[in-house]
């Protein structure tokens, strides 16, 4: 019975954790700053910025046909950022969960209330 207790707890943890990192990405990606990021700036301080090869490697993965920077291709601007915050988010945790499933090795369970527990004598 504690076992199920701590189940439904960490599955509440977990979705409530899901939640508020959806409606961060969802609500607050829009305002984020339009002003460059850290390795952006540096590269347009040192002047390398022009340098980059028009064939960049990032262009070949797939995801580039459906994100852009920061937002979804074909999407309107005003929700792009938004919609692409929300997919991101969903396919990290996805991500996250699959490969702590594939870690994360049932336990055979352990004494409980019920089962009294064994003495050093047997």
């Amino acid at each position: 019975m504690a076992n199920n207790f701590q189940r439904k707890r960490n599955r509440a943890f977990v979705i409530a954790g899901l939640g508020i990192a959806l409606l961060v990405a969802v609500f607050l990606s829009p305002f984020a700053s339009s002003d460059p990021d850290g390795l952006d700036r540096v590269s347009q301080d040192l002047k390398f910025d022009r340098k980059a090869t028009e064939d960049a490697p990032a262009r070949k993965l797939p995801f580039y046909a459906i994100f852009e920077e920061y937002a979804l291709r074909g999407v309107p601007e005003g929700v792009a950022t938004s919609l692409a915050g929300l997919v991101g988010t969903l396919v990290t945790f996805g991500l996250a969960w699959g490969v702590g499933k594939l870690v994360v090795r049932r336990s055979a369970p352990t004494n409980t209330l019920d089962e009294p527990s064994p003495s050093p004598e047997d």
